[in-house]
């Protein structure tokens, strides 16, 4: 270049031989390695310290330029080569410290020395920019950006098209990440006839300008965290061009690695669009963009050669394209077993692998498809390590043709030369590139779109069908026969997110029944497709030695358990992935451990208890270890010299100790799971070896602490849905626990104390009547008491005094509120005073996740038998639940009502078995307070409002007429009235809604509340009878139905007016009680048709005279007579149950039998024969007497009774 000799010419005058080091020439390049001097004894110049004095220098000298000065020319040229020829990259050389402003300043001040007819200088400037930029990460500030900005864009508005690829990679430089703040240039970019759409163009001949400017629109979309979006019409023209530019053919006389390069840049463009947000596509966009990216996830793969849709369409079958079937040896067998070490693995290679690292010869150094020295890259950066199967593995022989897949065979070496060869690597580099960016795409496109909308294109990259011939191109494809492992370990992260949240869209998977032959359900089709990725993750899983892939699999196993219905599907999958992942708990490779152990926490929790998992958790360890896989070899590095590892002798445990001598089958099913002894000796035990890829210590070194965090999470989890399984050894989990507990590591102490906090809830569970546990099945009181004497006398005080580490201390809250009430009520006075004081300290402390926890605790105390009668303990509960319900955070106070709720609950209780005395004992000003707070709660949001409206109504019904009668009670007691009302007739969540409707029925319980005479009696009745008719959730409707029901005597449904509108209310909303638009109701119906039945006639037994006209109108109609058909099936008991039986209960305080209702129903009729009525209301009450001995009748005759 003409600038390069112009800069070799420069006079010796200007700079000094001592300022300027000797050179060697360089050809200038942004993309050439930077140049590094070496010094006279041959060591590199360029530290740190040289560096930062070299740019010193050459910046104090270009800040001393003129545009007037003389040579200015020349001292640019030799400047801008001085300042190139360093290496600024903090990668290499973290040290380097140049101030970005000293960039920024610099940049600003050459760019108004350089002027644009000077077009060699333009080109150096812009290679300067990017190399300052780019290799010293500057942040630019909004000056230098515009400066900038406007000098690039004007460069190529004036300069020659040669010079315009460099200054197109100045500015990709200058806006990456800053594509907010130029808004301003967009316009002239973006906008009609933009210099970048008219580059970026498929119309574009110079492959090189179009990947540049292509590169340059994906960087002004690149955003960091926080900033805002561009405008839409610039996203959605780059958008068209980005996938435009993907469909497009390669133009002729091309070449291939240019249009590679490009399609490379299109692929990140389109990445950076659909990242910013949730994406509206328009019409067929999603199905192109998805049919683009298909095709380039299987660019430039040997022997796929098919006819690519430009669409794909929504489908639940298989869509379009298999490879041909002109060429079926091509396609593998995946569905014969012997595929599972393919593609292209040999036992001998495999051996070979296990020995550990050998020296490489120089042919084995070149097999790597990517042609790159990056095994460090991290996953994210380049989709995995090579490792296990070499990219270059197309070019070995494999022993045995037929597990080989053919289109991976690819010519020996020897048939090329070594420059033909060279070129082949650098072309399948290339191919892998584009396939590796397909799949970032795809996986923005993933978590970018509504999962709704894309299961409708999941046939389309994972197979709904038994995999045959011709085989079906899917990412199944790419993860078991791709020959990058780069390109593999991006399609597992893909998979992952289209598995990860799905479990609504597999819940209809279902193969427990054959499939009618005629045609596939699409139940059966989902079937299948959970046992294709079963089967081709499993293989996977074999196939793959890589680490980083390993864990990719893994984790991707790991998804699919967790979202699929395995309760719906024939049993057999979870026993063979069971038994498969065994040996990789004692691989090498630390995130293996952790991710295996990852999957064995979703197979305990999915579904749980699943009867093929409990079976699995059964069966003795010599059964669930399975067969000998190719990696025992390498993964049993817990065994050496003989000695067995902890992970398979977890009787040598120092938390369990167990005889080796025959069991008896009892005492077989008393052993613990052999996974919960594995996560023990996880936590407990050291290991033996000290290979670790975490790092080597001494011999008695534990689990490196992932391994044993996720260890106590899957003992976690086994307690929770395993928990008959795993009393079998609960002190010595308790143990374990323990001794957590008192580590050093805030992480594992959190742990230990959530596996004590599942422990005792699953002991609550266990002894909680309606779970119908058999005595001789549960942990013994005597264990239980053994249990957590250890506890609360261990180190679980030292967690709940942790100040510096508030979320133990939370889950030492929790843990204390798991106790079981019977061994609380049975521990020593002073353990139980201890635990208390505790609570009530830790409800004032300032976190706000401590203090949510001692709340919560408290109102779970509250409710203890042994508590709930003490005086003082209800007072000092109430004064701390008080003061949380002030509190700023919404969590703190949430949970504050709900221990309102409870405590309210237990004064009630208190108040029908402890009688009056309980009453008068508690303050009349602590029973202000607490209606007071909550009114003032009713009115926060939904989460704090659904359980004070319950308090609400606990309170007023137990207030005494002496308190009710108090002035000070009397405007609270409306307050409260008119907020459940308001409550009732909200646009609330329907919890909320229908807690306020049970809370106006448990006010109604009161007979000391005036409900005949207060102003606010006719808006709570009011309320009532028009949400029973018009709300829209059928649950509401039951409890105001119920609600309704409540009072015991005429006098409360106050005159004949309200008592007829009561009766209308419940009449028409039995008969509109199958009208409703959503499906989801209609679960509820019968027991809304029963609760209405029962409230009717509940109406009828507290009628009076004056009420005889309206009812014997209703009766006598065509209304009375769909009354009597549904009182019919009332009284004869044939629907209802589940939530009728809850209503019933709410209405009259039990529930009934057949003959009790028809007994209720002929008392009735009784004392209304012996009503006094003349007149109308005579006439009324002959008409009710009529039918209701019409329906005993009816009821006798159909043999009810």
């Amino acid at each position: 270049m003409a600038a390069q000799s112009e800069s070799s010419a420069a006079p010796a005058s200007l700079m000094s031989r001592s300022d300027v080091p000797d050179f060697p020439p360089v050809a200038l390049s942004a993309e050439a390695a930077p140049f590094t001097p070496l010094g006279t004894n041959g060591w590199r110049l360029g530290s740190s310290a040289d560096v930062e004095k070299q740019f010193s220098r050459c910046a104090a000298k270009l800040r001393a330029l003129r545009a007037e000065s003389g040579n200015l020319k020349d001292e640019l040229n030799l400047l801008f080569d001085q300042l190139l020829s360093e290496n600024y990259n903090k990668t290499f050389d973290p040290t380097i410290n140049i101030p970005p402003e000293d960039v920024c300043n610099l940049l600003k001040h050459v760019s108004g020395l350089v002027p644009l007819s000077q077009e060699h200088l333009v080109v150096k400037l812009c290679q300067l920019v990017h190399h300052l930029l780019n290799q010293l990460k500057v942040i630019m500030d909004e000056r230098t950006l515009n400066v900038l900005v406007n000098y690039t864009i004007n460069a190529l508005k004036v300069c020659s098209t040669w010079t315009h690829s460099d200054v197109l990679l100045a500015l990709s430089t200058i806006v990456y990440g800053n594509g907010p703040q130029c808004q301003q240039h967009l316009s002239d970019l973006l906008g009609e006839d933009g210099v970048l759409l008219l580059y970026s163009s498929p119309s574009q001949t110079n492959m090189e300008l179009r990947r540049v400017a292509l590169t340059c629109m994906a960087n002004i979309f690149f955003r960091f965290p926080g900033q805002p979006l561009l405008e839409d019409q610039y996203r959605i023209i780059s958008f068209q061009v980005f996938l435009k530019t993907l469909h497009s053919t390669k133009p002729p006389n091309t070449d291939e690695l240019f249009y590679c390069m490009v399609i490379q840049a299109a692929l990140k463009g389109l990445q950076t669009c659909l990242s910013g947000g949730k994406w509206k596509f328009v019409g067929d966009e999603l199905g192109s963009v998805l049919a683009a990216i298909k095709r380039l996830m299987f660019q430039g793969t040997p022997g796929v050669s098919v006819e690519w849709p430009a669409v794909l369409y929504p489908a639940t079958l298989p869509q379009y394209e298999g490879i041909s079937a002109s060429k079926p040896v091509e396609a593998p067998k995946p569905c014969e077993p012997k595929e599972a070490p393919v593609p292209g693995r040999t036992s001998a290679n495999k051996k070979k692998k296990s020995r550990g690292k050998g020296k490489k010869t120089s042919s084995d150094e070149s097999r790597g498809d990517d042609g790159e020295k990056d095994d460090g890259e991290s996953p994210q950066k380049a989709g995995g390590r090579e490792g296990g199967r070499r990219e270059g593995e197309c070019l070995s022989k494999p022993s045995d043709p037929s597990l080989y897949p053919s289109w991976k065979t690819i010519s020996s070496d020897s048939e090329f030369s070594d420059p033909e060869g060279s070129a082949q690597c650098k072309l399948r580099l290339y191919h892998s590139r584009v396939r590796q960016g397909a799949l970032h795409c795809l996986l923005t496109v993933v978590k970018g779109v509504e999962k709704r909308t894309l299961y409708g294109y999941w046939s389309s990259f994972i197979p709904d069908s038994p995999i045959g011939r011709p085989t079906p191109l899917t990412l199944f494809t790419i993860i078991l026969k791709d020959p990058s492992p780069k390109v593999r370990a991006c399609a597992l992260p893909v998979l992952s997110a289209m598995l990860d949240g799905s479990r609504q869209f597999l819940a209809v998977a279902e193969d427990t029944a054959s499939p009618r032959t005629s045609y596939t359900p699409f139940s059966f089709s989902l079937a299948t497709s959970v046992r294709e990725l079963h089967r081709a993750l499993s293989l996977a899983l074999l196939a793959e030695t890589s680490p980083q892939t390993l864990t990719q699999v893994i984790k991707c196993l790991a998804y699919l358990v967790s979202n699929a219905p395995y309760h719906r599907l024939r049993p057999g999958l979870l026993s063979t992935l069971w038994k498969q992942m065994r040996p990789y708990v004692r691989h090498r490779d630390v995130n293996v451990r952790v991710s295996v152990l990852t999957l064995y926490g979703a197979l305990v929790t999915t579904q749980a208890p699943l009867p093929e998992v409990q079976l699995l958790l059964r069966l003795p360890e010599s059964s669930s270890s399975g067969s000998f896989t190719p990696q025992d070899s390498a993964l049993s590095w817990r065994q050496r010299d003989g000695v067995p590892s902890p992970s398979r002798t977890p009787g040598k445990s120092s938390v369990r100790s167990s005889s080796t001598a025959p069991r008896t089958p009892s005492e077989e099913d008393a052993t613990p799971p052999w996974l919960l002894q594995l996560c023990m000796s996880l936590v407990t035990q050291p290991r033996e070896d000290q290979s670790d890829s975490d790092g080597t210590g001494s011999g008695t070194a534990l689990e490196p602490s992932p391994v044993r965090l996720e260890a106590l999470q899957v003992m976690s989890y086994l307690v929770r849905g395993y928990f008959s399984l795993a009393q079998a050894c609960l002190c010595e989990i308790g143990q374990v626990s323990a001794r957590c507990l008192g580590e050093t590591d805030p992480s594992i102490q959190l742990h230990g104390t959530k596996l004590l906090e599942e422990l005792g809830t699953g002991i609550i569970l266990q002894y909680r009547s309606e779970n119908n546990v058999p005595e001789n099945l549960r942990v013994s009181m005597s264990q239980v008491m053994q249990f957590w004497s250890e506890v609360l006398s261990g180190p679980l005080n030292g967690a709940l005094q942790s100040e510096q580490h508030p979320p133990l201390q939370k889950s030492a809250c929790d843990t204390l509120s798991s106790i079981l009430p019977q061994a609380f009520a049975q521990l020593p006075d002073k353990t139980q005073l201890m635990c208390i004081t505790v609570l009530l300290g830790l409800t004032y402390r300032d976190n706000y996740l401590v203090k949510t926890a001692a709340v919560r605790a408290l109102g779970v105390y509250i409710l203890f038998p042994c508590l709930r009668e003490d005086v003082m303990f209800v007072a000092d509960t109430a004064n701390a639940i008080l003061a949380a319900l002030e509190d700023h955070s919404t969590n703190v106070r949430a949970k504050a009502a709900w221990s309102l709720g409870n405590l309210t609950d237990t004064l009630v209780v208190n108040m029908e078995s402890v009688g009056v005395d309980f009453q008068e004992e508690l303050s009349d000003m602590l029973l202000l307070k607490m209606l007071q707070a909550a009114n003032r709660a009713s009115a926060d949001k939904d989460r704090v409002k659904s359980n004070s409206v319950r308090a609400l109504g606990n309170l007023l019904h137990f207030l005494r007429e002496t308190q009710l009668t108090r002035s000070a009670f009397q405007q609270p007691l409306e307050d409260a009235v008119r907020a459940l009302v308001k409550t009732v007739q909200s646009e609330a969540t329907m919890k909320v809604r229908w807690n306020a409707c049970y809370a106006l029925g448990n006010a109604f319980r009161n007979p000391a509340l005036p409900l005949d005479s207060a102003p606010w009696s006719c808006d709570a009745f009011s309320s009532l009878c028009h949400v029973v008719t018009s709300c829209k959730n059928f649950k509401v409707r039951i409890k105001s139905a119920a609600a309704l029901a409540i009072p015991a005597k005429r006098v409360c449904y106050g005159d004949s007016a309200r008592f007829s509108c009561v009766w209308r209310s419940l009449a028409t909303a039995l008969e509109n009680s199958e009208d409703t638009n959503d499906f989801l109701e209609f679960r509820y119906s019968a027991s809304l048709r029963h609760t209405l039945s029962q409230a009717l006639l509940h109406l009828l037994s507290v009628s009076e005279p004056q009420d005889m006209a309206g009812l014997g109108e209703s009766l006598a109609g065509e209304e009375g007579g769909g009354i009597k058909e549904h009182l019919i099936k009332y009284l004869r008991a044939e629907e209802g149950g589940g939530e009728a039986a809850e209503g019933e209960k709410d209405a009259a305080g039990d529930s009934f039998t057949p003959q009790q209702r028809v007994g209720g129903v002929q008392q009735t009729l009784i004392r209304l024969k012996e009503l006094q009525a003349e007149g109308e209301e005579g006439r009324g009450k002959e008409l009710v007497v009529d039918f209701l001995e019409d329906l005993l009748k009816t009821c006798e005759e159909l043999g009810s009774v």
